[in-house]
C-alpha cells in the first residue's frame, strides 16, 4: 500500500529501546543529529520535561518541514539545517555548550526512498540525484558521468563491496561515450550485464548505496560527527548511534572500542605509559537489533543496530 507524505515519515526504528537509554536528565539537552521526520524526536519529547532542550538537525529542507510541522506542539523543540557534524556551529547558534545526549540514526528515511523524485530508488525512470540536501552538492548523475573508470569502479567497491565494480565501471563508461546517464534506466542495465540474474537486486542496492555514500560524503561526515559530539557529551550522557550496513557499523563499532580503551602502548609493557584514558564506556549489550514485531511492521528496519556509549 502506499504511503502518504506525512505516514512515509512515522517509522522511527528501534524507538522503545531509544527511549529506555538515552535519556539520563529529563530537562537536559538532547542533540538529533538525523531529525527526519521527527519520529524519534516527538517519541523522545512525549518523554521529557518541558524544562529540557532538543536540538534536531538535518540537511534535508522536506525532512526539517514535516518535522516542525509534527512537533510544532512542543515549545522546547527547535531545528536547524545542517550536517550532524556541524554540532559546535548548530551548539552556537542555540547558545548551548554541552549535551545531555545524542542520537544519531544514520539511515535514509522511508520517505526519500518512497519519493521516486529523490533518486535513492532503483524503481524505474527514477533520476539519478541522491542528494540529502537538494539544494547543493554534486548528483549520483553527474559523478557517473564525470568520474574516471577507475574512479568509478572504486566508489562501486569501496561504499558498496560489489565484486563487479569494474565491470560496472566499463559498461558505465562506455554508456556515456554514446548518451549520458540520466535515470535508473539507464544505469540498471549495465548492472544487470554484470552480475548473475540471481543477483541483481542485491547488485542494484550495492551500487546504489555506494553512489548515495559518495554523493553525500556520508562516511567522512560520520568519522568527524562522532569525535565532535563525544567533545561535547556531558558526563553521564549518552551518544545512541543506529546503523544500517557494515561501513558505517563498523566506523561506529571501532570508534566506541577506541574511545573506551585508547591506550596505544604496546601489549607486552606491563603498564599503560601513554597516559590516554578511557573516554566512553560501551553500553551493553554492545548492539540491538530490532525484535521480530517490529520488522514485520517495517520491513527496512531489519539490517538496523544500535549502539550506545556513555560519557566519562
Amino acid at each position: 500500500m502506499h504511503r502518504s507524505k506525512e505516514e512515509t515519515y512515522h517509522l522511527p526504528v528501534l524507538w522503545q529501546e531509544i527511549c529506555e537509554t538515552l535519556i539520563t536528565r529529563p530537562d537536559g539537552v538532547y542533540y538529533d543529529g538525523t531529525l527526519g521526520g521527527g519520529g524519534h524526536a516527538e517519541a523522545l519529547l512525549k518523554r521529557l520535561s518541558p524544562r529540557a532542550r532538543y536540538i534536531g538537525v538535518d540537511r534535508d529542507e522536506e525532512a526539517l518541514t514535516a518535522a516542525r510541522e509534527r512537533l510544532a506542539a512542543y515549545a522546547n523543540f527547535e531545528a536547524h539545517k545542517a550536517t550532524f557534524e556541524q554540532v559546535r556551529d548548530v551548539l552556537g547558534r542555540a547558545g548551548v555548550d554541552h549535551l545531555d545526549g545524542v542520537l544519531l540514526d544514520l539511515g535514509v528515511s522511508s520517505h526519500q526512498i518512497d519519493v521516486d523524485a529523490r533518486g535513492f530508488t532503483f524503481r524505474e525512470n527514477a533520476p539519478l540525484d541522491m542528494r540529502m540536501d537538494q539544494h547543493s552538492g554534486i548528483t549520483a548523475a553527474e559523478l557517473l558521468n564525470t568520474l574516471t573508470e577507475k574512479e568509478l569502479a572504486d566508489i562501486f567497491y569501496r561504499y558498496g563491496e560489489e565484486r563487479r565494480s569494474r565491470c560496472i565501471a566499463r559498461g558505465v563508461v562506455a554508456f556515456r561515450a554514446v548518451q549520458p546517464l540520466r535515470n535508473s534506466s539507464d544505469l540498471l542495465p549495465i548492472i544487470d550485464r554484470c552480475v548473475n540474474a540471481r543477483f541483481r537486486t542485491k547488485s542494484y542496492a550495492r551500487i546504489f548505496q555506494a553512489l548515495r555514500i559518495a554523493v553525500n560524503d556520508e562516511l567522512n561526515i560520520l568519522e568527524q560527527a562522532l569525535n565532535s559530539l563525544t567533545e561535547v557529551l556531558r558526563p553521564g550522557a549518552r551518544m545512541a548511534v543506529i546503523t544500517y550496513h557494515s561501513l558505517e557499523d563498523r566506523i561506529v563499532k571501532h570508534f566506541f572500542q577506541t574511545m573506551e580503551n585508547p591506550c596505544t602502548c604496546p601489549p607486552e609493557f606491563p603498564v599503560c605509559m601513554c597516559g590516554k584514558q578511557p573516554v566512553l564506556k560501551r553500553m551493553r549489550p554492545y548492539f540491538r537489533q530490532p525484535a521480530s514485531p517490529e520488522i514485520e511492521a517495517n520491513v527496512r528496519a531489519r539490517s538496523a543496530k544500535l549502539r550506545l556509549a556513555e560519557k566519562l
